[in-house]
């Protein structure tokens, strides 16, 4: 028999048994501490890695000194300059061509080559309408009496370009739909397309005619 004080030893020492199992049986949990601090931007990261900024220049002539300083020597700067105006005639030149890599998003595409060569194919009244305003304008310093004469003409004129005008966007939306019967350029934008080529002198007109006046389509 067990008296009564090693009983309550034994109690205690079971309890603390017990707990001791307990504590083993539980994984403890992972703890991170934080860092302190936000996480940086990854353009101010990049910026630390490129080093220090140079300071805004104080005066003209040294951000003069900086500009020579950047962009080479003479020589340099001149066979660049060179090399920029070639590759830009080069482009130029190519677009006038009328290359497609090398035209406006307005001049892009076979529909629109399509309706410059109808339009160049044709001798439009059209075309009059530049070479009517210059001679309206210099009447009106050489002669001012025949200014009212020249602008009767011109207000005739003008209706005549705007007839012929509505008849060359039928025309070329009617043909267009006959070459390209699946494309969605067509309708108002195309006539006015055709319309602004026609009103233009014809060397003045980019890119330049394929065709000629009269010639087959």
């Amino acid at each position: 028999m067990f008296r009564r004080g090693e009983s309550s030893n034994t109690d205690v020492s079971a309890e603390e048994t017990a707990v001791t199992d307990g504590d083993s049986a539980v994984d403890p949990v992972a703890y991170t501490a934080g860092k302190g601090r936000p996480t940086p931007k990854r353009r101010d990261a990049q910026g630390k890695r490129r080093g220090p900024v140079a300071p805004a220049p104080l005066t003209n002539k040294e951000a003069r000194a900086r500009r020579k300083a950047t962009a080479g020597s003479k020589v340099d700067r001149k066979e660049a300059s060179a090399q920029r105006r070639a590759a830009s005639q080069d482009r130029r030149a190519r677009m006038l061509a009328g290359e497609d890599k090398y035209l406006l998003p307005r001049d892009k595409g076979p529909v629109r080559a399509y309706v410059r060569d109808i339009v160049d194919g044709r001798r439009n009244l059209v075309g009059l309408f530049m070479p009517m305003a210059l001679l309206l304008i210099l009447s009106m310093f050489v002669a001012p009496a025949l200014q009212t004469i020249v602008t009767l003409v011109m207000l005739v004129m003008l209706v005549f370009m705007m007839a012929e005008g509505v008849l060359l966007g039928r025309i070329v939306n009617n043909r267009v739909r006959e070459r390209y019967p699946d494309s969605a350029d067509g309708g108002f934008k195309l006539g006015w397309y055709a319309f602004v080529r026609a009103s233009q002198i014809r060397k003045m007109r980019a890119p330049k005619p394929r065709v000629g006046p009269g010639d087959a389509i």
